[in-house]
């Protein structure tokens, strides 16, 4: 088969890969800045990825040293090193690794820690591999103790054992698998126990992109999607979207449908700010569920310390909601403290809402961050 054939197949392989894996990721968003949409949001996402590491914008340290271990490994004429992608939601795992999969010419599966329940889904995945396949785990983390058991055996030594019967009767039978490589992707690398972590030949940690960065990636995302922008437009973007480029496509497609309806197509500053403020996102990216968390930290409970359970009731959510989705973002622009006696409001918070900072608050000259006694409120 000529070498054009074999590209087209891998990239067709990939595609198929990629669409099986999105149709399988977390459902509905319930903001323009959730970073799980609806299966026709994912599927302009996955038309917006890189395909090749020339392509990726952003994260140089990171593209430098995989690129290194890439062409290593062609040249040697060898599989690459097992692979381990850290960082938060929305910065480019998955991308990454389809195109490790790419860059090597090799088909890619994927699947997610979670589904991965048993040891056994484990083998039967491993027992399906063929000679350079890149095995993407989405979430490893969250894999089950006896498959990360497993996985240790066949990440080293390429084989896993399966036993077959229980109790004393039991007996283990060595499966040889064929060399392939391994790609993880978590978001919380400290829960993967340190044997597994160890089996990685290259560990890269994903940082949040600059305002410059990501108006680079807008910019290129309006080209895919043929939508007409202007600089001022795509950097106002780029400012609000967290520093995540999953955020930033996702505001570009709402800003372009409000240029669409109610402009005249063309994304101007003006247009995108009238645009975000139709989805209640502000100048800092903090969207509704954000505010009413500060909203109610300062005004409820006079900048706190406040338990995190209270918190969520007065906001309305769940208590992982406001832990995992608004918190991160809160305690990265500075507007929240975790401390051992709650959540504090910072003076930004206070600044953010058009408040002053009151004399009572614990970040205030007469205030005790870390002093005793019970929290109030």
């Amino acid at each position: 088969m000529a070498s054009e054939d074999v590209e087209s197949a891998v990239q067709a392989a990939l595609e198929q890969a990629e669409r099986e894996f999105l149709e399988q990721r977390a459902a509905r968003a319930d903001s323009v800045t959730d970073l799980d949409a609806d299966p026709d949001e994912r599927a302009v996402e996955a038309a917006l990825r890189p395909r090749s590491m020339d392509e990726v914008i952003g994260q140089e340290r990171v593209r430098e040293q995989l690129s290194l271990v890439l062409d290593a490994a062609r040249s040697r004429g060898r599989t690459a090193d097992h692979v381990l992608l850290s960082g938060p939601p929305g910065l480019g795992k998955t991308t990454l690794a389809m195109i490790i999969a790419s860059e090597m010419s090799a088909p890619l599966r994927l699947t997610s820690g979670p589904a991965i329940t048993h040891a056994g889904d484990l083998a039967a995945i491993l027992s399906g591999l063929n000679e350079g396949d890149v095995l993407f785990v989405d979430e490893i983390h969250r894999m089950s103790r006896p498959a990360e058991e497993m996985l240790y055996l066949a990440m080293e030594d390429f084989r896993v054992d399966v036993v077959i019967g229980k109790g004393p009767g039991a007996t283990a039978i060595p499966l040889e698998i064929p060399p392939f490589t391994l790609v993880g992707a978590t978001t919380r690398a400290g829960l993967l126990p340190g044997p597994l972590r160890d089996r990685f030949g290259f560990t890269g940690h994903l940082e949040f992109y600059a305002a410059a960065d990501l108006d680079l990636i807008v910019q290129r995302s309006a080209g895919l999607l043929e939508v007409g922008t202007v600089p001022e437009g795509t950097a106002e973007i780029a400012l609000r979207s967290r520093g995540t480029p999953r955020i930033a496509n996702r505001l570009l497609r709402r800003v372009r449908d409000y240029a669409q309806v109610r402009a005249d197509g063309i994304v101007t500053r003006d247009v995108a700010r009238r645009a975000l403020e139709l989805f209640e996102v502000d100048e800092t990216g903090l969207d509704r569920l954000d505010r009413a968390v500060l909203d109610a930290l300062c005004r409820r409970f006079g900048g706190g310390p406040v338990g995190l359970s209270t918190l969520a009731v007065a906001v309305g959510e769940e208590r992982e909601t406001v832990e995992e989705v608004a918190e991160p973002f809160l305690v990265r622009t500075g507007m929240l403290a975790r401390t051992p006696r709650g959540r504090v409001a910072t003076p930004a918070a206070w600044t953010h809402l058009g408040l002053a900072v009151p004399a009572s608050s614990p970040f205030s000259d007469h205030g005790t961050l870390f002093g005793d006694g019970e929290p109030t409120g």
